[in-house]
């Protein structure tokens, strides 16, 4: 005797996606974004002050390098100033900066690289990082600026391709 087939039923489950994310945006509330453009101006004295600690500290570094030469310890902490002002420099409302610490960074980024690049370079980037700071130059806007920096990217650039071409040694 054959069994009687239950019918199928269809589960719809809840869609809670739109609770959680709180469905329609509302207007935008332009006294807001001026409160907040407003607080953010407040804050330039502040972001200068944060921005030259941290070039301090890149020049620091950089100090180490002349000193001790690019490989080792002095190397890789001038990596890291670099790496960090990298991440802040557009923050701060200096995107130059960023520009020319990621230059940088990209020079020395590992041992191999510390190990081919010219330490005069590295202290370049380091110079050009100060003088847009005491100058003032805040952006590509500037065509002393991105001239600079267009030649320190540039001269990375060069290096890097060259270090790439090399043929990888391996333990044999």
């Amino acid at each position: 005797m054959a069994q009687k087939e239950q019918p199928i039923e269809m589960i719809t489950p809840p869609n809670m996606l739109r609770v959680k994310v709180g469905g329609r945006i509302g207007p935008v509330d332009e006294a807001a974004i001026a409160r907040a453009e407003a607080a953010l101006d407040d804050m330039k004295e502040v972001f200068a002050e944060w921005l030259e600690a941290e070039v301090q500290k890149l020049e620091k570094a950089a100090k180490r390098v002349a000193e001790e030469g690019i490989e080792g310890e002095a190397g890789e902490a001038l990596f890291a100033r670099a790496h960090d002002l990298r991440g802040m420099g557009t923050t701060y409302k200096f995107p130059i900066i960023t520009r020319m610490a990621g230059s940088l960074s990209k020079l020395i980024e590992t041992p191999e690289k510390r190990a081919i690049a010219p330490a005069k370079l590295a202290l370049a980037h380091t110079g050009a990082i100060r003088a847009a700071m005491r100058q003032d130059i805040r952006d590509d806007n500037n065509p002393v600026g991105r001239a600079l920096a267009e030649e320190l990217e540039t001269q990375v650039l060069d290096l890097v391709a060259e270090f790439e071409d090399q043929p990888v040694a391996r333990a044999g």
